[in-house]
């Protein structure tokens, strides 16, 4: 991949990005809490948030992956990224007929809110083979937030 603004190759890396449209911000869920807070694609109230908020009781290194799929309602954590409105898109294994009546696994992405993420148990996530690909940011909630 061919980085245009600054005129070098970078690697690409599955499930770490950061877009955004008029509405909300898409962060791959590879990414740790340190190399957002490096990375300048994100806001600088983002990077309020996290360093300030999130890392009071998140290690530097967790990845927004494992931080989301062991979250547990009631904690820090969980209050601040409830404010933010954050969704979490997630692929889950489905058994699925073929036309003969054959059964197969395959992948079926949802987006669960950050509630209906943590009601799930963890036995119930593995069961599913749930992976979280992506954590989804409302841009109304993060202008609303007070650092």
């Amino acid at each position: 991949m061919f980085d245009s603004l600054r005129g070098n190759q970078t690697q690409y890396e599955p499930y770490k990005y950061i877009m955004q449209d008029t509405a909300k911000i898409y962060i791959g869920a590879k990414y740790s809490y340190a190399e957002l807070l490096k990375n300048e694609a994100l806001s600088f109230k983002l990077k309020s948030i996290i360093s300030q908020y999130l890392l009071k009781e998140a290690d530097p290194d967790n990845t927004l992956e494992s931080q989301l799929y062991y979250l547990e309602q009631g904690n820090f954590i969980y209050e601040t990224l409830f404010q933010l409105k954050v969704k979490i898109k997630t692929q889950i294994q489905v058994e699925k007929k073929s036309l003969f009546g054959k059964e197969k696994l395959q992948y079926v992405e949802k987006i669960y809110s950050l509630k209906e993420l943590t009601e799930i148990n963890l036995a119930k996530k593995k069961a599913s083979g749930l992976m979280i690909t992506e954590v989804i940011v409302s841009k109304l909630a993060l202008m609303s937030f007070t650092v």
